[in-house]
């Protein structure tokens, strides 16, 4: 999506016409789910943490979420670490998780903290085992064999869903003002160590707190037609619709049922969005402009 207002006066800009949406905001929970692809150009990173210190300066709540695929990826090429893909989904074991929770709740997760305290934010890193604030389940997947066209089972490993969120943790943290930042990695019931998908874990987050928005920050501008327009607002049902017709398809579907899960739970509306874009999460939030595809309940 191309930026609607000149990049070099966009903040400036839309801190002219903020207030009403600040007020429509103040002292509401907002969940940022930030993709580790969103993440690779510094200047847009820097950009990034200095909305985030705006939204808390400007009353709201906001907890972010983030990614790091691409990043886990190299690392495991370094260390010599060979990926199975079933399904097209990569299988988590034992020496995967370990660089998985080193990556996430380590270097990605201590680096976004350092860019919003760099912009005069206070933020704290945690992950889902902290204070026991998500518990996962193994998440299973099933495939369409190619020849006999049957649906079979397959085991991703320590690849979980979210099971259960304990909110107090979070509660606890905002009540102190701090933006929390969070890895997703969880605890099973089993002691393991689960890696959770990042738009799932936002979700499960979002959807615990009722928080006001929930906002996937990722590298394509949003949902599209088949003609490959965007689609600026949608209910649940036009994305089912659009699922079971073949215009949603691919990785946007499972955004899309995270999407529908956390409205389900009780927040308020979703919004899919490039995170490429310089203040995407201003100009949705605090403009009459949007920047991505907008869904609600209805």
């Amino acid at each position: 999506m191309t930026d609607p207002l000149p990049n070099v006066h966009v903040r400036a800009e839309i801190l002219t016409q903020a207030l009403p949406h600040m007020q429509r905001y103040d002292q509401e929970i907002v969940v940022i789910k930030y993709g580790g692809h969103a993440m690779g150009d510094p200047a847009a990173a820097e950009d990034f943490a200095e909305d985030i210190v705006l939204l808390e300066q400007s009353g709201l709540k906001p907890i972010v979420v983030h990614g790091g695929g691409p990043q886990i990826g190299k690392m495991l090429a370094r260390l010599g670490i060979e990926s199975e893909f079933r399904g097209g989904l990569r299988v988590t074991d034992e020496a995967t998780v370990e660089v998985v929770e080193m990556v996430l709740a380590g270097s990605i997760n201590k680096q976004i903290v350092g860019w919003i305290a760099a912009e005069g934010g206070r933020a704290i890193g945690l992950c889902g085992k902290d204070g026991n604030m998500v518990r996962a389940k193994r998440a299973m997947r099933t495939i369409k064999d190619p020849d006999s066209n049957i649906e079979q089972a397959i085991d991703l490993g320590l690849v979980g869903e979210p099971e259960h969120v304990e909110r107090g943790v979070l509660d606890a943290v905002l009540k102190a003002e701090l933006i929390p930042v969070l890895a997703p990695v969880a605890y099973g019931e089993d002691g393991k160590t689960y890696n959770v998908n990042a738009d799932t874990f936002a979700g499960a987050i979002a959807g615990a707190l009722r928080a006001k928005r929930l906002l996937l920050l990722t590298d394509v501008p949003g949902v599209l037609d088949k003609d490959k327009n965007l689609i600026q607002e949608l209910s649940v049902e036009d994305c089912r619709r659009l699922i079971a017709d073949g215009t949603i398809t691919g990785g946007m579907i499972p955004k899309v049922e995270t999407c529908i899960y956390a409205l389900e739970q009780g927040v308020e509306a979703v919004v899919i969005l490039n995170g490429k874009v310089p203040h995407a999460a201003l100009l949705e939030l605090f403009t009459d402009f949007g920047a991505g595809t907008l869904i609600r309940r209805s």
